[in-house]
């Protein structure tokens, strides 16, 4: 297979925080003290080699980039300060950008102002859902604060749980629909770059486990550096996170209490808080310090993201507790609020940002698995078909 070089590969990556990249003369020590660099799975060496030869295409078909975790130690050991972790991760920016079927994903890491002012739209629509009198004949929003609504707390009355369970359904549907896109756009590409490798069924669905198992658990990031205690953060923090979003989504008829009473659904959501605003706080204050390898060079998109996930947790316990000292218009004011942050990170950032890499790295390490496998019973094959 043919490929065309594209001389400003390089200058678009840079944009993105690579700009490094020219500084590496390709020695190959990055690849040398990496743990989880083997074999066919070399990096970071290759990827920063098809960046400075502009092989845009091979990069698409590379695995590699989603099965680096970060860990630091190959910018730390780099004779020239190239920084190859953090090329790997402008890398991981760049594939997003390109494996977005809508363009969306390319305008939030490029420009600051259009993924503040995506967040700002999404957070006014919020709004205006709880503004506009009488939308579909249902009287609900700040319409409804009136008689009984004004003396206790009624979010029932304020946000009627069949209809913000059905957005949260509808919401769900859509998340899955475009962050499922990319991700097999990606897949599709790095199957692309194997295309001479023959896999038979029976591979495909015997390593299908491994999606599960990494989305889950991420455990490769445990043999990644010598810090296991950033694995261990990620994970709490990615708990929090899908315990909430179950409680939202799934459980939301159980979870969101009508009235002042205490429900023991409360407490799943307490361990969410407390991961998701203890964790982003430590995270926060790594990316201000920038005292260890992997919080030295930040995306404004990171920034988002953390502070929404802070914003989101820090907002719905105050709503909580609002709701518990039975107090009704400051619950129904953060309830907006809370839905301000929690929609728009949602919307904008899980299909279309960061957010994205915790579908990529599974299916990454699952497309390895694969091969590995195929390439191993190839492997034992060739001599018997020599015989």
């Amino acid at each position: 297979m043919r490929y065309r070089v594209n001389p400003e590969l390089g200058a678009e990556v840079a944009a993105l925080g690579g700009a490094t990249f020219t500084k590496c003369f390709n020695c190959g020590n990055c690849s040398a003290v990496c743990s989880l660099s083997k074999d066919e799975i070399a990096f970071p060496r290759k990827t920063i080699r098809y960046l400075q030869l502009g092989l845009e295409e091979r990069l698409m078909e590379s695995v590699e980039p989603w099965l680096c975790y970060y860990c630091g130690e190959c910018s730390k050991t780099c004779p020239r300060e190239a920084e190859p972790g953090e090329l790997m991760m402008a890398t991981r920016r760049w594939l997003t950008t390109r494996y977005d079927v809508t363009g969306i994903s390319k305008r939030l890491y490029r420009s600051e102002a259009w993924e503040i002012g995506a967040l700002a739209v999404v957070a006014l629509i919020v709004l205006g859902f709880f503004l506009v009198p009488g939308m579909f004949g249902v009287t609900f929003g700040f319409q409804a604060i009136t008689g009984a609504a004004l003396e206790h707390v009624r979010l029932d009355l304020f946000a009627r749980k069949e209809w913000i369970h059905i957005g949260d359904i509808v919401l769900a549907v859509l998340l899955f629909i475009f962050l499922g896109m990319n991700t097999l756009r990606m897949a599709s590409r790095v199957r692309r770059g194997e295309a001479g490798l023959k896999v038979p069924l029976s591979l495909w669905m015997g390593k299908a486990y491994e999606i599960l198992v990494h989305g889950v658990t991420q455990k490769r990031w445990r043999d990644c550096g010598e810090e296991r205690w950033e694995w261990l953060k990620h994970f709490l923090l990615v708990t929090g996170y899908a315990t909430m979003l179950l409680l939202v989504v799934v459980f939301l008829p159980w979870f969101q209490r009508d009235g002042a009473q205490f429900h023991w659904t409360a407490l799943f959501g307490y361990y969410g808080t407390v991961m998701l605003l203890g964790l982003t706080l430590l995270a926060l204050q790594a990316r201000l310090r920038k005292t260890a390898q992997i919080h030295k060079h930040s995306h404004f998109t990171d920034w988002m993201f953390l502070i929404l996930l802070f914003l989101t947790a820090a907002t719905g316990i105050v709503l909580h507790i609002f709701r518990l000292l039975d107090l009704p218009w400051p619950t129904y004011v953060l309830y907006v609020v809370h839905l301000m942050f929690a929609v728009p990170m949602l919307v904008v950032e899980v299909p279309f940002g960061k957010w994205q890499h915790l579908a990529f790295r599974p299916m990454a390490q699952y497309l390895a698995a694969v091969h590995a496998a195929a390439r191993d019973r190839q492997a034992r094959a060739a001599p018997a078909a020599a015989a």
